[in-house]
């Protein structure tokens, strides 16, 4: 499939982006060998392949570690570090003016 560097200017618009028009065509060739691999992975029979809930083999328990309450950092010490506090929250520049 072919990536236009005008496709890749809009994506990269919705993404709140500005590129040089050097990345918007090494971005698009990026795309492309993206697509192209998708493409070809879509090429595979799987119809014989049951759905996975997880990528767990069957019998094997996760990995995981076990949820538990640990030291913390104290509200009021980390409010105290942060350049613009209030209400107990930190408080930062709005970064999105649409």
């Amino acid at each position: 499939m072919k990536v236009t560097p005008e496709q890749v200017k809009q994506i990269a618009n919705l993404a709140n982006l500005s590129l040089s028009d050097r990345d918007l065509e090494a971005y698009a060739k990026d795309l492309e060998e993206i697509l192209a691999y998708v493409d070809q992975l879509n090429e595979l029979d799987t119809s014989g392949v049951e759905p996975m809930a997880q990528v767990l083999h069957e019998g094997s328990a996760a990995p995981l570690r076990t949820d538990a309450a640990g030291p913390s950092l104290a509200p009021e010490s980390a409010l105290r570090c942060a350049p613009l506090a209030g209400a107990g929250h930190f408080k930062v520049p709005r970064v999105i003016e649409r």
